[in-house]
């Protein structure tokens, strides 16, 4: 899926999904006591390098480590370039 923007070696671009706005108790939370979300959808990703093959695909959706990546505006969009190492898990 190209969408404008071509991760190069081992780097993904993910697009981050929205945090929950209710606790389990049924508490809705203010904008700014949600928590920054840690899951996200991979939208592009590298073609890998010769020492790390490329094991994530467009469409997965992926666990990633808090402060991984660096955070970019594309189109009115919110995207988070990083490196496939910061990805911690594909959730099934």
């Amino acid at each position: 899926m190209s969408f404008g923007i071509k991760p190069l070696g081992s780097r993904v671009v993910i697009k981050k999904l929205e945090a929950e706005e209710k606790t389990e108790g049924g508490i809705i939370l203010a904008s700014a006591a949600k928590e920054k979300p840690q899951t996200a959808e991979v939208v592009a990703v590298g073609p890998g390098t010769k020492d790390e093959v490329m094991e994530l695909s467009a469409g997965d959706k992926v666990v990633f480590s808090k402060y991984a990546g660096t955070e970019i505006k594309y189109n009115g969009e919110e995207y988070t370039i990083m490196s496939q190492g910061d990805i911690l898990a594909i959730v099934e």
